[in-house]
């Protein structure tokens, strides 16, 4: 059986890291190991990377997070979306993001973001909880 195919949100990877016993982090942990297939973007990464500087919980230098960017990006599925527009969905700042999915061909795009959440009903849209009770663990 093939493993599943993901695309984490931004949010999911920052707090997955910052807090590794999380629903996020138990995620994280499961790519890491293997047992899920993560696909992601240069716009999600470097999202990744603009956000992990406000962390203070993490205080990671920029040669660190340029390398824990590097890092997640090897491991990774790496796609280069179309850019396109959805016009259902609230936040336009989300358009990179659902694009990476649909680039993906994945089975899940795994959030917390709300905005994306409210397509959910035209897309497999979920949270990272949602997402933990149906395959975690």
């Amino acid at each position: 059986m093939a493993r599943l195919r993901i695309v984490p949100d931004t949010n999911v990877l920052v707090s997955g890291l910052a807090y590794p016993g999380s629903v996020p982090g138990r995620i994280v942990g499961a790519w890491r190991q293997g047992a899920l297939d993560v696909v992601l973007s240069r716009y999600i990464l470097d999202e990744m990377a603009r956000v992990l500087p406000r962390l203070s919980r993490l205080r990671l230098s920029e040669s660190e997070i340029r390398d824990l960017v590097d890092a997640f990006m090897f491991p990774a599925d790496m796609v280069d979306p179309e850019a396109t527009r959805e016009a259902a969905l609230r936040d336009p700042g989300d358009q990179p993001v659902l694009a990476t999915w649909k680039a993906a061909q994945a089975q899940y795009l795994v959030t917390g973001d709300k905005d994306l959440l409210a397509s959910a009903d035209r897309y497999p849209i979920v949270t990272p909880s949602e997402f933990w009770a149906r395959h975690g663990g």
